[in-house]
């Protein structure tokens, strides 16, 4: 069937030629889920994990793919999770954003969010740059550094056609310094910021890299030094992060889009815009647009899209999210086990400089704009 193979990638007689590849990566996506939990609460003692499943997936499939010969019989299954089941998984995810979470952090504490995110992608391009690193590698650290973690690399990584080597470093390096600012960055953010529980929060939520990180390493604090309230602005502090993961990640896709087009051929008709946008990274849009329409509605004391009562929209939403969640973590088992070191070893340790320089950045910076913006209000 036509269809079957424009939508899917196979036909209907391929199918079977998918099971043993889906069947691997899914068996380590329930592994990883399992083990970032055990990691998180059982071994760091934390209520909520800081450890990405996505992180866990794809370094299981690295080492696996690096050790064992893996047989040609496993390839379409992999290549269809990496191809089909991740955009997929991201369109999901656009569930996940609802403006008004840019509301309920307030004026104050936008500007911070902005300036980071301008900061970490704009120094980490030019640091990229000057190591000489290949470019979507370095705008997939810039937008992991600065937005979402692990998530905003998944995302934007097929929306620039970046290479699945290039997807697993970049990966890496952002699981290596959110690993580090979890456990580090409560402490110095007592210190900068005299326990005060609103600026740690603002700080955490800007700087720490992936959600789950942010989650831990502000509860961290507040078990710590006993200041709850740190929790929920640094929760909904990455939340406002998260949301720009809408406007980011389709101006990356337009922007190597129109690079790719840019050929002598090309040059001499004006394409529109809305065909350099992959479809996924529409639905993507179309899932966030979704989820803030049936917020509105709530929020204005009603039911979403006046027919879902609040408890049904939530619960839909939140199984929506666990779905896309798990066809990451299956996609992220994927390129693990399509990924030869091999392929990134000759980058050393350059990308690693990149994701220190990027890390250090956003840190500073909100630093900086917390510090400004408390002088003249307070938080």
């Amino acid at each position: 069937m036509a269809w079957c193979k424009s939508l899917l990638g196979f036909t209907v007689e391929e199918a079977p030629l998918m099971a043993p590849g889906l069947l691997l990566a899914g068996a380590i996506a329930w592994a990883s889920v399992w083990l970032s939990d055990a990691i998180g609460t059982r071994l760091m003692g934390m209520e909520n994990t800081p450890i990405s499943p996505v992180m866990v997936a794809i370094i299981v499939g690295l080492a696996i793919n690096n050790t064992i010969p893996l047989p040609a019989l496993l390839a379409p299954g992999l290549t269809f999770a990496v191809k089909k089941v991740l955009r997929l998984g991201i369109i999901l995810l656009g569930i996940r954003l609802s403006i008004f979470n840019v509301f309920r952090l307030g004026a104050l504490g936008v500007p911070v969010v902005v300036l980071c995110i301008g900061a970490a992608l704009i120094f980490t391009t030019l640091l990229n740059r000057w190591l000489g690193l290949p470019e979507r590698l370095g705008t997939l650290i810039a937008v992991g550094t600065s937005i979402c973690g692990v998530s905003a690399i998944v995302a934007t990584g097929p929306a620039i056609a970046a290479e699945e080597e290039e997807m697993s470093y970049a990966v890496a390096v952002i699981t290596v310094f959110g690993i580090a600012a979890t456990l580090i960055y409560p402490h110095v953010a007592n210190l900068l910021f005299a326990g005060d529980a609103t600026r740690v929060g603002l700080f955490l939520g800007t700087s720490v890299h992936d959600t789950s990180q942010v989650a831990g390493s502000a509860l961290v604090f507040a078990e710590v030094f006993s200041l709850p309230d740190a929790l929920d602005v640094a929760t909904v502090t990455k939340l406002v992060r998260n949301v720009f993961m809408a406007a980011v990640i389709p101006l990356m896709a337009l922007y190597y889009a129109r690079e790719q087009m840019a050929s002598e051929e090309r040059r001499q008709r004006r394409v529109p815009l809305v065909q350099l946008l992959p479809l996924f990274i529409v639905g993507f849009l179309l899932m966030a647009g979704l989820r803030s329409a049936g917020d509105a509605g709530v929020n204005a004391g009603g039911r979403a899209f006046g027919l879902l009562e609040v408890g049904v929209w939530e619960s839909a939403s939140d199984s929506i999210s666990t779905w896309a969640v798990r066809m990451l973590v299956l996609a992220l088992a994927g390129v693990g086990l399509k990924t030869n070191f091999s392929a990134i070893k000759g980058l050393g340790i350059k990308p690693f400089l990149v994701g220190l320089g990027a890390a250090l950045s956003v840190g500073i910076v909100s630093f900086t704009i917390i510090t400004i913006l408390s002088a003249f209000y307070t938080l």
